[in-house]
C-alpha cells in the first residue's frame, strides 16, 4: 500500500482525500517509482474541479520526480536506480506509483529532484510556447500574463535569453518585483494599471508580436488589444475561467489576429519530442539562462491547502509537494 491523494467526487480542495491504495508490480512497459517530489500545477485543480474530466475515482497530480525501484517487461528506456521525472501523467499525488516508462525523463547529474519536479511541466509548457507555437526571435516583443507564476518565471527568463523584449503582468508590488528579477524588461501591475494601455505605451503604439495567456477569461479581451496587426494570442490556460469567442469577427476588427489554444499533449505525443524539450529545458537551467524559483513546499498531506493558495493566486514561482 502507498499513501495517495484521491478524488472520489469532483469539487473544491475539500474533494482531495488522503488514502492508502495498492501499487502492485509494474506491467509491460511500466515502472514502479518511489517519488521524492511532486509538482503542483493549475491543471491539477482543473481535473479536481471537473473542468478537465477524468474517470472517477482518480489520484490527482500530473508531475513528479523520484527513483525507479522496479521495471516491467520490455522496458528499455530506464533501469532500476535511475533518477527520473515526468509530466502530463495523472496519478502523481502518491508516495509510490506505476508509470509508463516512455513518459519518463532522466534527471541530469547535478539537478536536484525537487527542481526537476518544480520545472518539468511548466518548463515544457514554456518550451512549446516559445519554440513551437510562436518561435520567438531576437528583437520581437512578447507579453506574458502571470509573469510571477511558476510557468511565467521560467518562460520570461528563457524569452529574454532568446533576445526578446519581455513585458509581463503581475498582481501587486511583490509579484511585480519578482517578475522584474526573473527576466521581464517591463511589468504591469494589472490590479492598478490598464494593461492594454500600458502595453501600447511601452511599444510606442505598435503592440506586441505575441501574447501568452494562461489566465483566460479575465484577460482575453484585453490581450487582443495588446497585439499588433496579425499578431498571435496563445491562450494556454483558464485560471480565471474558460474563454469563449461568440463572434470571430472581433479578430478581424482588431487587426486580422490569430488565436490558438495549444496543449502539451499534442506537442509531446512522441518520446523524441519530449526528450528534445526536456534537454533544452535542463540545458537552459544548467547554462544559467533559467534560475529556478521554488516559492513554497508543502507535505503531500497538506495538498488541499496548496490548492487553495494556488487558486487564490497567493503563490509565486513553483510549488512542490513532498510525499
Amino acid at each position: 500500500m502507498t499513501k495517495v491523494v484521491a478524488v472520489n467526487a469532483v469539487g473544491g480542495p475539500e474533494a482531495l482525500s488522503i488514502e492508502d491504495w495498492p501499487v502492485g508490480a509494474p506491467g509491460p512497459g511500466q515502472v514502479r517509482l518511489r517519488q521524492t517530489a511532486i509538482g503542483l500545477n493549475f491543471v491539477d485543480t482543473y481535473q479536481r474541479s471537473g473542468l478537465y474530466p477524468l474517470p472517477l475515482p482518480f489520484v490527482g497530480g500530473n508531475e513528479a520526480a523520484g527513483e525507479v525501484v522496479a521495471v516491467g517487461e520490455g522496458v528499455t528506456e530506464v533501469k532500476v536506480g535511475d533518477r527520473v521525472c515526468y509530466q502530463g501523467t495523472p496519478g502523481a499525488y502518491a508516495q509510490e506509483r506505476l508509470a509508463p516508462a516512455a513518459k519518463l525523463v532522466p534527471i541530469p547529474d547535478g539537478v536536484d529532484e525537487r527542481v526537476a519536479a518544480a520545472i518539468l511541466l511548466k518548463g515544457l509548457t514554456a518550451f512549446y510556447l516559445l519554440f513551437k507555437t510562436w518561435p520567438v526571435q531576437a528583437g520581437q516583443t512578447i507579453l506574458w500574463h502571470a509573469a510571477a507564476g511558476g510557468t511565467g518565471l521560467i518562460a520570461t527568463q528563457w524569452a529574454r535569453a532568446l533576445g526578446a523584449m519581455v513585458i509581463g503582468t503581475a498582481g501587486g508590488p511583490e509579484k511585480v518585483q519578482k517578475a522584474l528579477d526573473h527576466g521581464c524588461h517591463h511589468v504591469i501591475d494589472y490590479k492598478v494599471e490598464d494593461f492594454p494601455a500600458r502595453v501600447k505605451e511601452i511599444t510606442g503604439g505598435r503592440g506586441v508580436d505575441v501574447v501568452y495567456d494562461g489566465v483566460g477569461k479575465s484577460t482575453f479581451d484585453g490581450s487582443l488589444d495588446c497585439l499588433r496587426p496579425r499578431g498571435l494570442l496563445a491562450s494556454f490556460g483558464n485560471a480565471s475561467g474558460v474563454v469563449s469567442i461568440p463572434d470571430l469577427g472581433v479578430l478581424a476588427r482588431k487587426g486580422s489576429l490569430y488565436v490558438t489554444r495549444p496543449t502539451g499533449t499534442h506537442y509531446f505525443m512522441q518520446r523524441e519530442d519530449l526528450l528534445t524539450g526536456a534537454a533544452a529545458l535542463f540545458g537552459a537551467v544548467q547554462a544559467g539562462d533559467i534560475k529556478v524559483d521554488i516559492g513554497r513546499t508543502y507535505p503531500l498531506v497538506e495538498v488541499a491547502d496548496a490548492h487553495r493558495a494556488l487558486e487564490a493566486r497567493e503563490t509565486t514561482g513553483s510549488v512542490v509537494l513532498i510525499p
